[in-house]
This record gives C-alpha cells, structure tokens and sequence, in this order.
C-alpha cells in the first residue's frame, strides 16, 4: 500500500509578514475600528463628569454663574424643572424673570398656574415682563370632588404651543402624577418650572433638574443643585436678584430672612446592632 503523502504544513504567519508577500499581509492585517467616544455618539450621551446636553437649545437663565452650572447652558426645554422653596415669595420669580421675558420677546406665551399669592404687575414690568400678555389660570379656587386641578397644566404642556409654563404644585403630589406631567412636556417647546414643597427632596422625582432655593438676603437666592444631568455640585450657588422690590416689601424680605432658621445638617443616622 501506498503511503499517504504527507500534508504540507501551512507557511507562518512571519512569511505572510514578508517582503515575498506584502500585499496579502496588509489583507490579512487586523484592521483598526474606530471607537467614538459616548459623546460623540448621540447630544443625550455624557461622561459621568461631564455636563449634560439638549438636543434642543436651552433658554439662558440671564445668571452666567447658573447657566455655567446648568446642563446645555441654561433652562432645559421638553422637561420639568422643579424648583423646591421653604414658602412662596422668596425671589423665584425674580430668578425665571430674565427667561421670561426673553420668552415673550420671541413672540412666545408664559403661562403661570396657581400662584399662591396675588402677583405684582408692577415688579413683573421692571423684569422685563409684559404684563397683558400673560395667562395667570387659577385651577383650585374651588375644589370639586374628583376634579383634576392639573388637567388644563398637563394640556397646555401637551399643546405644544406655548412657550413657557410656571406652576405651583399642591402639595404631597404624588409621584405618578408629576410623571405625568413629566411625560407631557416632552411636547412643550420651552421651560416648564414646577414649584414644590422643600419637603419633596426626600422623595425621588421624575423631573430632570431639581433645584433648592433659600432665600440669602432680600436681593440674594441661595441655590443647590439636587439633581441635574451631570455630575453633583457640592457648593450652593449665591444669585444677585434684580432690587425690584419696594422699601416695603424689602424691609419685610429682610426680616423674614433673619427669623428663618438655619437649614439643617444631615441627621444622624441610628444603627442598631441586632447581634447583641
């Protein structure tokens, strides 16, 4: 019998490498794949320290220092903004005045839903606001069993017509329905500012961007950034409000912010050692 004829053994990667070959060597060549950064990938993708962006411009809150600290440099559009306040009446309006205003000047509707207090078309002029054009609606002037006061807030979120919505929540709103309200901003082409209880921040929250305001003096607006698309900001940010407030109503600021204790610290934590 025959001997089977031996199986040629196949050449070394090294003679494919050589000068005999370099044509199939370069076939054979691992080509190189290009990784994109996240970033680079898709305007909702961020590095963990980097700031978050918008596909959508944001609206300047008219404070470089906020806007610096704000995701997309500004008022984020398509999402809630909650804004957390000890009372009313502390400056937040003065704070979202400058956005506002720019708002109107595009030709653009600012709505505002139950404020809590009556509002001061003199002190809203001064910020730039024209006051005829804004819709002030009052939703819980008289409750009705089984009514939805945030109905007409929720569709004029979904209308997609106006340019800037302001809102007071009632308090203790529960967390499915500010989801709502989350998911219909998603059509409203501006800002959307919820006002709610300071309480709230130990409850999660559907809403993109939360902010704690303080009042620091009767000009000055203490701000902590809770929650944002990015990474943490330990220090409170110091905002000079524009001094539109009458001797009055300044006097009254001043005084309100000397009698306002001093936030807490973090209480301390209770460990119980079940194993004694």
């Amino acid at each position: 019998m025959d001997a089977m004829p031996p199986v040629a053994a196949s050449p070394p990667a090294a003679v494919f490498a050589g000068t005999r070959h370099p044509g199939l060597a370069a076939e054979l060549r691992p080509a190189r794949v290009r990784v994109e950064a996240p970033e680079v990938l898709h305007p909702a993708l961020w590095l963990g320290h980097q700031l978050g962006r918008h596909t959508d411009q944001a609206v300047s809150s008219g404070f470089a220092a906020l806007d610096a600290q704000l995701p997309g440099g500004g008022w984020p559009r398509r999402v809630l903004s909650e804004l957390l306040l000890p009372h009313p009446g502390i400056g937040e309006i003065r704070l979202l005045g400058a956005s506002l205003a720019a708002i109107q000047q595009a030709g653009r509707l600012v709505m505002m839903f139950d404020p809590p207090h009556a509002l001061s078309g003199w002190a809203l002029s001064q910020l730039g606001l024209e006051v005829a054009q804004l819709l002030v609606v009052h939703t819980r002037c008289k409750v009705v069993a089984g009514s939805d006061s945030l109905w007409a807030l929720e569709q004029a979120l979904k209308s997609g017509h106006v340019g800037a919505v302001v809102a007071w929540l009632p308090p203790r709103l529960r967390a499915e329905r500010l989801r709502r309200l989350q998911l219909a901003a998603q059509a409203h082409d501006g800002p959307a500012f919820v006002f709610r209880e300071m309480a709230a921040q130990q409850r999660p929250t559907a809403a993109p961007l939360r902010l704690a305001l303080r009042a620091g003096g009767a000009d000055t607006l203490q701000l902590r950034l809770l929650k944002r698309r990015g990474p943490p900001l330990d220090t409170p940010l110091q905002i000079a409000l524009p001094p539109v407030l009458s001797a009055s109503a300044h006097s009254r600021a001043e005084a309100a912010v000397r009698a306002e204790p001093a936030p807490s610290a973090l209480q301390t934590a209770t460990f119980i050692n079940l194993a004694a």
